[in-house]
């Protein structure tokens, strides 16, 4: 049995839990570093919300900052992530068995039970 650290797996998914962290997470997907003022930009919120929400992001191991003179950078960080999605999988084989059940089972319903005609004898309401 897969054994996950709980208090990691649990910072993780409260990190991931708000838009905007996954917005900011978003944003630093496709860029080496983005300093805080640039990641904030888009946001209608105050510097000192966004801060907040990055606290939470560099808390949980998504983000790592560095500050060059008066200038903090942020890069983002998914080795966190990689738990995440390994105990989403457990989840993932679990729904896809369920489907492909029913995918199965609606197929079977959709087959025919023999031939038009019901098998033998004459079609009904046609006497002979």
């Amino acid at each position: 049995m897969v054994k996950f650290q709980e208090t990691q797996l649990d910072r993780t998914f409260s990190a991931l839990s708000d838009p905007t962290r996954r917005a900011l997470l978003a944003r630093l997907e496709g860029e080496d570093a983005l300093s805080v003022s640039e990641l904030a930009q888009p946001f209608a919120m105050s510097l000192p919300a966004v801060m907040k929400h990055l606290d939470v992001l560099s808390d949980a191991g998504l983000i790592t900052r560095t500050k060059t003179g008066r200038t903090v950078s942020c890069r983002l960080n998914a080795d966190p992530m990689e738990e995440a999605m390994g105990w989403l999988a457990r989840y993932q084989r679990f729904w896809t068995q369920r489907l492909d059940a029913l995918e199965a089972m609606l197929n079977a319903r959709r087959r025919p039970s023999g031939s038009t005609s019901g098998g033998h004898g004459t079609p009904e309401g046609g006497g002979a």
